[in-house]
């Protein structure tokens, strides 16, 4: 593909992923209650949750999903259901007095959670089914293409949202937070949840 072509991409989908929504507001969520290790391990998540939407455009199984209507509106109300439960988790632990107990030392939990996030929202579906098809042309290796495509969609992803863990992260690492500021910050995280939720649900 044309150099021409990538860079043209990139400054397409760039604002979306910049434009809140619910993997920034769940890595955000993250950096705010667990320190930027948090949130980059959430990112990690995220951008594996659309390295496994590449697998299922390239298998054809997510144009089954998105020309099910039926199909498409269960993936998205799952998805609004699990971030609602992670807000209601971090809500639920502000409103009691103690040590951060959702955010635990666990590794793989801010993975498994952001790959969720990013694997169950579909508008980062739509962004491969939408976008994708308007940069490839059809004379070319067309697997080839939405390779190239995607990784920079993900690689993208990665850099915006590890710069956003890092940003959020200066509001308090978890260090700082005595526990009123604890409370305070999960209070918030969980509200940037519902927020997220609500992006899912009217779309």
């Amino acid at each position: 593909m044309e150099t021409t072509t990538l860079l043209l991409f990139a400054a397409t989908v760039l604002p979306l992923i910049c434009t809140p929504g619910p993997d920034m507001l769940f890595v955000a969520s993250q950096a705010l209650s667990g320190g930027a290790p948090a949130g980059l391990r959430s990112t990690a998540g995220v951008c594996i949750g659309y390295m496994a939407h590449s697998v299922l455009v390239a298998l054809g199984v997510a144009a089954i999903i998105a020309a099910s209507p039926v199909l498409f509106a269960a993936l998205r109300w799952l998805g609004v259901g699990y971030l609602v439960y992670l807000a209601s988790q971090l809500i639920k632990s502000a409103m009691k007095a103690g040590k951060l107990t959702l955010v635990s030392g666990d590794d793989t939990n801010q993975l498994q959670r952001g790959f969720l996030t990013a694997f169950l929202n579909p508008k980062g579906m739509m962004i491969y089914f939408a976008i994708l098809p308007q940069f490839m042309h059809h004379e070319g290796n067309v697997a080839v293409q939405a390779s190239m495509l995607s990784a920079i969609f993900i690689g993208l992803c990665g850099l915006v949202y590890t710069i956003l863990s890092f940003v959020v992260a200066t509001v308090g690492k978890r260090g700082n937070f005595n526990d009123r500021r604890r409370r305070w910050g999960e209070g918030v995280a969980g509200a940037l949840l519902i927020l997220a939720a609500g992006s899912l649900a009217v779309k």
